[in-house]
């Protein structure tokens, strides 16, 4: 089973995806996008930019857990990951995009 694009709309009207593992774990979520056209453009960059490792940027919260964003060409941020325990963690999460965005089917809630 491969990894898949949860696409939704927001209570504010704005569309949203969330890429989730092949184990229904949510590894990389968006922010909001005005159309659903921005959404799957999107999402294509998520797909196009998850295939180089220089894309992902790992970042330390407030509360010193880490996550990560994944960010285009022109720096601009895709998406982000969850909070994770640990570095060997987070480090598996960036692993896992890259291995799930490629062929990830698209759905519609």
């Amino acid at each position: 089973m491969s990894g898949k694009f949860v696409v939704s709309r927001r209570s504010n009207g704005e569309f949203q995806f969330c890429l989730c593992a092949s184990n229904g774990q949510t590894i990389l979520a968006s922010e909001g996008y005005t159309s659903r056209d921005g959404c799957m453009n999107g999402i294509e960059s998520v797909r196009k930019n998850s295939a180089d490792a220089t894309r992902f940027e790992k970042r330390t919260a407030k509360d010193g857990r880490p996550y990560f964003v994944l960010k285009a060409g022109n720096h601009q941020i895709i998406g982000q990951s969850q909070m994770y325990a640990s570095d060997a963690s987070c480090d598996n999460g960036m692993a896992s995009v890259g291995k799930h965005a490629p062929d990830a089917v698209v759905v519609e809630e």
